[in-house]
């Protein structure tokens, strides 16, 4: 049996700088994981086997193959040297345990943490690593929106007050965060994109569609996208207000400015 372990870091991850840190300078394509040797951190490519090793993911999604919490741990720790993300200890907030089993006798059966099949493919453990590396980093993203929406509902508990009490730069911060919450989902998690692989490769293309729709990618992302569009939407309706209110106090300080020139004018005109 193979065992996966999933954690999503607190930022993405430059590979090809990474790369170059580790020693051996190499170009990453965006859905190309960089996998490495869980002690020695060397690069790996190929049929690995039963060898510990870790996929690291430029948006952000760190998983182990066969490896226990310990090494986990020490492999955080090394690869502080060498990258910011993981200066962090592994938060158990966003994780997920995954394991590959053979069943000789059966056909293949994919739950939510086991995948079984008839027989061993490399490619099944890249399919499982990528597709449990999104769901964590989609579960880091769904919470920061929702954090985003608790923000905003205060606001709008303000505004039904009557009350507009959110400065520019606030809103300006809302709207940035809500913008890179999108970006994040649709660039660095690669949602609907497939492992390039999976295109020569029928049972592997299966699997990934299975994962997919068990650990609910597409309907995640959608719900990710929508409540985006409804953020951008308030923050768009405050942005109109905090114009409108702006524009409000210009004229009336248009109007303050003349009346004092009236007064002016009349008292010279007194004299």
């Amino acid at each position: 049996m193979t065992s996966f372990t999933a954690f999503a870091l607190p930022g993405e991850l430059d590979l090809n700088r990474l790369a170059a840190g580790l020693g051996f300078p190499r170009r990453y394509r965006w859905e190309e994981p960089m996998v490495l040797d869980q002690a020695s951190l060397k690069p790996l490519s190929g049929d690995q086997g039963t060898t510990k090793r870790v996929y690291l993911y430029f948006f952000g999604g760190v998983v182990f193959v066969n490896c226990t919490e310990e090494e986990a741990r020490a492999f955080f720790w090394s690869m502080a040297h060498y990258a910011e993300p993981f200066k962090s200890v592994p938060d158990e907030k966003y994780r997920d345990d995954y394991a590959l089993a053979l069943g000789e006798s059966s056909g293949p059966a994919v739950t939510n943490d086991l995948a079984t099949m008839p027989v061993y493919d490399p490619a099944y453990v890249d399919t499982i690593c990528f597709v449990i590396a999104k769901s964590v980093a989609l579960e880091r993203i769904e919470e920061r929106v929702d954090q985003v929406l608790d923000e905003m509902e205060t606001v709008i508990g303000m505004l039904d007050r009557g009350k507009l009490g959110i400065s520019d730069r606030r809103l300006a911060k809302l709207a940035a965060n809500v913008l890179t919450y999108k970006y994040q989902s649709i660039a660095h998690v690669m949602v609907l994109e497939k492992p390039e692989f999976t295109w020569e490769n029928p049972e592997a293309d299966r699997l990934y569609l299975t994962m997919a729709n068990v650990f609910e990618l597409n309907q995640r992302y959608n719900e990710i996208k929508h409540k985006g569009e409804t953020l951008l939407d308030i923050t768009g309706v405050f942005t109109s207000l905090a114009h409108a209110r702006r524009a409000s106090r210009l004229e009336w300080t248009i109007i303050i400015l003349i009346f004092i020139e009236i007064v002016i004018y009349l008292f010279e005109l007194a004299r």
